[in-house]
């Protein structure tokens, strides 16, 4: 149960004042949520400031700099309204202190309003920016303007959030005090000698003055509060993904011996030796299976560096014990690949491998449940549907997640509860920077591919102005009548009045002119059925060029394509960029990569695009991708499972999560229920981010 403490916080949103049917579809909206009934005080809360208006600067009129924000204290000498029937003439209000005289300037003003606002006579406090215009200043729309008498209800020091259109500062900068009000006095989870030696603030002081940064340097990542709140977020994940870790093993699990007589004759016969990091990766994936502890292992294999053939070991070791395999894929498209590319290799073994998704329907649907329960397939490869609970295994030993951040971490629970305690391998072909891995995947082994199989050429990547687009086709028309294949890729699926993008169907409209037939299309909009007859057609030849959207970042496998154009390519992040790339250079062939920007290039923009040109090397791309634009997008989701963070930021607060892992090893190894005083105030900070999962783990043991 939540602590009762809590409540306020975890009251809906509307039960805030002034937050009615209409705000509350705003607010809604400023928080990514359907409706306001999905909203919660604490998520106003955790709407954290991004810049401050300082209104300290009260220089006197004469002295006050032209578009600088500026607060002016005067005495109201007359009103001035506009001409009747002459809306479009301002109203006016002159004030004028020991220095001089400044004009307030109100366009379709109300002027009784005004006239209540700053009766004449009075002594007033306005604030904003000043204009000089003919040596006369104005101040056009004050933001603020109060009695002198009421000089308090004006906030010197204001922060500024992120807003959506509609919805005013200052509606929304009272919302937030409001939610910040509701804070209560929280129990400390972190001892008295860390808070000391990182300078942190308590828990509930340091929310309180995240919404009020005295200056500048509140604001910094670096600042106090916001690294006490970053240190608790990672520390809520970390005990999270231990408790995910602690849940999987608290049944023990069963050791699954490899003899070699399946594996054996399928290496002997791929057409590829193995690379010493796969070698490494398949004796540290068999070591964890052979022991009664339950494997949770993540392969990192950057793009082409053969995780499949890896896997395929894993999977027969789990056969040759007597017991079944599954493969779950993010995309039919990737499990149907997978389930002919390891038929093809899995051959000489002679196994009996079926792919399941949701569009196997009917009668061959039943047929391969049956086989399943039966245990007369081995291996089964397929979707989200392999966990459903019409599906029954005879005895399934190792389950094996490809893209894990496609799916979240409770999808991973479910699919490891179809068996009597299978091991787990996740693999990912986005090379992820250390932080994120203990961000994302705390609770498990990692094994690295950091080879390419012997034969794979170099990718040629060249970074050209979009006015240069006329060119690349005229490149393309000629490789097309090569008998070449080439992807071009786009950003966007439609055109938008928002977007000055070119669509991925707009962009085929117009390749489509120039190749006719030989032009495929595919995005992510298209039913199941329509993307494969695209890619198909695209894989046998009948189409040369494919126009298509990201749907084609993971795992689409057309070794002869050898040309790929990505547009609007500065829009994407390197990491995105990485794999898109990766669907060339699979074959024999030299291949070649055309970045197309739109110019002008910001400084950071242009240092990205010059990082992918220079190296192939997708960990040290993570390593930069995380460095210059973040965490949040370098998953490329922000699903459940992924660290899509409220408030702490992997590359300026990295240093605490290695704090973090530790401190929650160290928690849970002392009080493995949290029961202990300190274990409660642990389970408060698991509800404050929301690791309700982690919560039931704990009841549940």
């Amino acid at each position: 149960m939540r602590p009762a403490l809590l409540d306020p916080l975890f009251a809906s949103l509307s039960s805030l004042p002034g937050i009615g049917p209409k705000m509350g579809d705003l607010f809604a909206k400023l928080l990514g949520q359907e409706s306001i009934e999905d909203c919660r005080v604490i998520d106003l809360v955790f709407h954290t400031p991004h810049g401050l208006i300082d209104r300290r600067h009260q220089p006197g009129i004469t002295h006050a700099p032209q578009g600088v924000i500026v607060t002016i204290s005067g005495r109201v000498d007359r009103h001035q309204p506009p001409p009747r029937g002459k809306s479009n003439v301002p109203y006016r209000v002159f004030l004028h202190d020991d220095t001089g005289e400044l004009a307030l300037t109100f366009f379709r003003a109300k002027g009784d309003w005004l006239a209540k606002a700053l009766p004449v006579d009075e002594q007033v406090i306005v604030s904003g920016k000043v204009d000089w215009f003919n040596g006369r200043a104005s101040m056009v729309h004050p933001d603020y303007m109060v009695k002198a008498s009421e000089a308090e209800a004006m906030p010197l020091v204001e922060p500024v959030y992120g807003l959506t259109a509609g919805l005013s500062p200052r509606t929304l900068r009272k919302a937030i005090e409001a939610a910040v009000s509701r804070i209560p006095q929280l129990p400390e989870w972190i001892d008295d000698a860390m808070l000391s030696r990182q300078g942190f603030p308590y828990a509930s002081e340091a929310f309180i003055a995240l919404h009020h940064p005295r200056d500048a340097l509140d604001l910094d990542l670096q600042a106090p509060a916001r690294r006490r709140l970053a240190y608790d977020e990672f520390l809520a994940g970390q005990i999270s993904l231990a408790l995910v870790r602690q849940n999987l093993r608290r049944v023990a699990g069963r050791p699954v011996v490899a003899t070699g007589k399946l594996s054996q004759p399928v290496q002997a016969s791929l057409p590829f030796a193995l690379t010493n990091s796969q070698s490494t990766a398949i004796a540290e994936i068999l070591k964890d299976m052979a022991t009664d502890q339950r494997m949770l292992r993540l392969l990192q294999g950057d793009v082409g560096s053969g995780k499949t053939a890896v896997a395929l070991m894993a999977m027969l070791a789990a056969v040759e014990a007597g017991g079944q395999a599954v493969l779950m894929a993010p995309t039919e498209i990737l499990a149907r690949q997978h389930h002919a590319t390891l038929s093809r290799m899995a051959e000489p073994a002679g196994m009996s491998i079926d792919v399941l998704t949701g569009r196997t329907k009917g009668r061959e649907r039943d047929q391969i449940l049956e086989r399943i329960a039966s245990g007369e397939t081995n291996i089964v490869i397929g979707t989200h549907a392999l966990f459903q609970d019409t599906v029954i295994y005879r005895d399934l030993a190792l389950a094996v997640v490809d893209e894990q951040h496609r799916f979240g971490v409770h999808q991973r629970l479910r699919l490891t509860a179809k068996g009597i305690s299978p091991h787990m391998l996740v693999m990912t072909a986005t090379p992820i920077p250390r932080t994120l891995v203990l961000a994302a995947f705390g609770d498990m082994d990692v094994s690295k591919l950091t080879e390419k199989p012997a034969g794979r050429k170099p990718i040629q990547t060249v970074i050209v102005p979009q006015e240069r687009t006329g060119e690349i086709v005229e490149r393309l028309r000629t490789a097309i009548a090569e008998g070449k294949k080439a992807y071009w890729i786009c950003p966007l699926v439609e055109e938008t009045e928002e977007s000055d993008l070119m669509s991925v169907e707009e962009r085929h409209a117009t390749l489509e002119r120039v190749f006719g037939d030989k032009t495929g299309l595919v995005h992510g909009r298209m039913n199941g059925p329509q993307k494969d007859e695209a890619m198909l057609a695209f894989k046998n030849g009948e189409t040369r060029l494919l126009v298509a959207t990201t749907v084609v970042e993971v795992g689409v496998d057309v070794p002869d394509a050898t040309i790929i154009v990505i547009e609007h390519a500065e829009r994407f992040g390197l990491a995105q960029l990485h794999q898109l790339r990766g669907r060339v250079g699979r074959g024999d062939g030299a291949s070649t990569c055309i970045l197309l920007y739109k110019g002008p290039l910001s400084e950071n923009g242009r240092a990205r695009l010059g990082i992918l040109r220079e190296t192939e090397d997708g960990f040290r791309i993570a390593e930069e991708d995380l460095k210059l634009r973040g965490e949040g997008e370098l998953l490329g989701t922000r699903q459940s499972g992924t660290p899509g963070f409220l408030v702490a930021s992997l590359e300026a607060h990295g240093d605490l999560l290695e704090i973090a892992r530790k401190d929650a090893a160290y928690s849970l190894e002392k009080d493995p229920e949290l029961t202990t005083e300190r274990g409660s105030a642990l389970r408060t900070l698991l509800y404050i981010y929301r690791r309700d999962e982690a919560i039931r783990f704990l009841r549940a043991g």
